[in-house]
């Protein structure tokens, strides 16, 4: 998992947990899934990403007055490498044990700095081929996770089907149901789905 590591755990939870990113500005797409540790592997749906000051009592200030693009901001303070880093927080929706998949949230936080890495199409088929996390997924919208999450993470698994028409039409059935009495709910997040 080193080869592939996007970032570290740096605080955890057993419904999320934040991980910062190996390079700057390069944190995954909202809806993403990841997953985190190697004893007993966590998955996570990406639900926010931030660039902030690695001290958190400082701010960034503006250094490109006399620059003529960003590229040439980064270039004049290497240093920025240093003093800046990427966050992303992710809802944890699943995990392995025993050789299963289980999708809800795990047990037990993951460790901090466990090794963090996206999930390739195999591994997204694989945990999305059941809806039952799309409930918790629905449910952490009480704790900052927007509607817009849950169609992005739609979005985002159905690239790895080759039929995605087919796969949203299987989410938005569970959703259909999960959501019965809350139908503007259930379209906007059918409609940013796609």
């Amino acid at each position: 998992m080193a080869r592939d590591r996007i970032g570290e755990v740096m605080e955890a939870a057993t419904s999320e947990f934040t991980v910062q990113r190996c390079r700057l500005y390069e944190a995954p797409a909202v809806g993403s899934l990841v997953l985190c540790g190697e004893r007993v592997p966590v998955y996570g749906v990406v639900c926010d990403a931030t660039t902030q000051s690695i001290d958190r009592g400082r701010v960034a200030v503006p250094r490109g007055m006399d620059a003529a693009s960003e590229a040439d901001v980064l270039r004049s303070n290497p240093q920025l490498d240093r003093l800046l880093c990427a966050r992303f927080r992710a809802v944890a929706v699943g995990f392995q044990e025993g050789g299963a998949v289980w999708r809800y949230p795990p047990l037990i936080a993951p460790r901090l700095y466990s090794f963090v890495r996206e999930c390739d199409s195999a591994e997204i088929r694989e945990f999305s081929s059941s809806h039952e996390h799309l409930q918790t997924l629905l449910d952490a919208s009480t704790g900052g996770v927007t509607d817009f999450v849950v169609a992005a993470f739609l979005r985002q698994v159905s690239t790895a089907y080759p039929d995605a028409r087919a796969y949203l039409l299987s989410a938005g059935k569970v959703l259909a149901l999960a959501l019965r009495e809350q139908v503007p709910r259930l379209s906007r997040i059918l409609a940013s789905a796609g």
